[in-house]
């Protein structure tokens, strides 16, 4: 039920920012980012009431996963909200609320199955909440950027391009170190604990490399004047593009050791 009111809560938001886009006054609306985090905080409350009902923290599930995901994003952009310091925010703010939707619809489709139940033994481990849960984290910024980057491409403005290219490198700059913590390095702590190995080129694994690959060139671009600009906001469409593959399409398209998750 939480996650459904959730559901609505950013719907609402979403039309609201659309009121606002189309006005192009450059203003962020003064109200949909309280409906963002109170979705949030129902998101986040429905993993814990999980959570509670199987003795575990619930994010060992797709559905559990995906809620997880909505709720940070949408806490970001709350957070990215009321710092009130880009004139861009209305387009960030909706474009993460229209992926944070997106990923609720798919934790409400017959994919996502949303029975309560404890998980496997192998799903056991605090090693697999830190990897998944600093996974989702990292990748949360990475979905701000995909929605700053895609604003660098389409707006003509230099100051607006300007504004969209720190947003990228900021986001990413923070989700990069939390997102190698959670996929990488906790990944395979689990990974041994669980598998007895910490690497086993694994579907999942393979494309969580080559996500974080993309992400460390966006990085390293950066660094070389002439690389910034459009192809630091192309390596960004890409990483997140990526992102979104190792999630969904190595569960549904390829097997593996991840395929129940």
């Amino acid at each position: 039920m939480m996650s459904t009111i959730a559901f609505f809560l950013l719907i609402a938001a979403a039309f609201i920012q659309i009121v606002f886009l189309l006005r192009k006054t450059g203003k962020p609306d003064p109200f949909s980012h309280y409906l963002l985090l109170a979705g949030s905080l129902l998101l986040l409350a429905t993993n814990v009431e999980r959570s509670i009902q199987i003795d575990f923290v619930a994010v060992t599930n797709t559905f559990e996963s995906l809620v997880f995901f909505a709720g940070v994003i949408a806490l970001l952009l709350f957070l990215y909200r009321i710092q009130k310091r880009w004139d861009i925010m209305q387009f960030v703010l909706f474009g993460g609320t229209v992926i944070a939707i997106i990923l609720l619809a798919v934790a409400s489709s017959p994919i996502a199955p949303k029975d309560i139940e404890p998980p496997i033994p192998a799903l056991q481990s605090f090693w697999l909440v830190l990897h998944v849960t600093f996974s989702f984290i990292g990748e949360s910024f990475f979905a701000l950027s995909f929605v700053t980057a895609i604003y660098y491409l389409l707006v003509k403005d230099e100051k607006k391009k300007l504004n969209a290219d720190r947003l990228t490198y900021t986001a990413i700059a923070i989700g990069y170190p939390i997102y190698t913590a959670g996929a990488l390095i906790f990944g395979a702590i689990w990974a041994e604990s669980a598998w007895g190995r910490y690497w086993s080129w694994d579907p999942k694994e393979t494309w969580a490399l080559v996500t974080w690959l993309v992400y460390t060139a966006f990085l390293h671009a950066r660094m070389v004047k002439s690389l910034r600009g459009k192809t630091g906001a192309v390596l960004a469409i890409i990483g997140f593009l990526f992102t979104i593959f190792t999630f969904f399409g190595v569960n549904f398209l390829l097997s593996g050791l991840h395929s129940y998750g």
